[in-house]
């Protein structure tokens, strides 16, 4: 992976500086068609990182589109306000557009990644990996599913809402990012303590009124017996 980090390095400051050799690059892109089969990817780690391999089943085809909005169909249902308007949101990132153009055309081959190498004042190019999963060379999962572009089952597609939960909030968004880096300790259930039962209350006789007798002290003297006579 040595030349790999090297070549990552050079595109990375082409793409920056804008240099001679990029504007080059460019400008040819834009003479050619809409769609153009490439021999090799002008990004080969990236390509590599998105799975391309070069081996016979895998084609990389480079495409662009249009920058900005997308004209809206016109309707021949008459001339109403709501109707009138020049411009749509299409809802998804050009790159997701770039990959079903390309998937409409090549019907037999699945899309596997895009990625971006270039874009001017109009256009946006994006190469797209293709491959064939007829081929035994091709011995990839993802290509068995059909239909991967229109399903929102590539990088592309899942960048359409993925990384944010609908119906949130900021602050609430902030928290649940917060608990997916740093989640919080299991909390054991502890049951509460039982209070220990307080004793019974004694209930305090009366102290008697000067002057006055309590009950008990009569019944006590009452109850006194009588002292016993001596024999003489």
């Amino acid at each position: 992976m040595g030349a790999y980090k090297y070549i990552k390095q050079t595109l990375q400051k082409q793409y920056k500086e804008r240099n001679a050799a990029f504007r080059s690059k460019v400008i040819a892109w834009r003479k050619e068609g809409s769609m153009t089969i490439v021999d090799k990817p002008s990004n080969i780690t990236r390509a590599r990182t998105l799975g391309y391999k070069a081996k016979q089943g895998y084609i990389v085809v480079r495409t662009r589109v249009d920058k900005g909005r997308r004209t809206r169909r016109r309707t021949d249902g008459g001339r109403k306000q709501k109707n009138y308007y020049l411009f749509v949101q299409p809802g998804m990132s050009h790159q997701a557009i770039a990959e079903q153009r390309v998937n409409r055309k090549y019907t037999n081959l699945e899309v596997l990644n895009s990625y971006w190498v270039g874009e001017d004042g109009n256009y946006k190019f994006y190469e797209v990996i293709l491959a064939d999963p007829s081929k035994p060379t091709v011995n990839i999962s993802s290509v068995m599913r059909s239909g991967k572009t229109f399903r929102g089952l590539t990088s592309a597609g899942n960048s359409r809402g993925s990384g944010r939960k609908k119906g949130l909030n900021k602050k609430l968004r902030r928290k649940a990012k917060v608990e997916k880096v740093h989640p919080t300790s299991v909390i054991r259930k502890v049951k509460p303590k039982v209070a220990a039962k307080a004793a019974p209350k004694v209930k305090s006789t009366p102290k008697p009124k000067k002057g006055t007798v309590s009950r008990k002290v009569v019944k006590k003297k009452a109850t006194k017996k009588a002292p016993a006579k001596k024999k003489e």
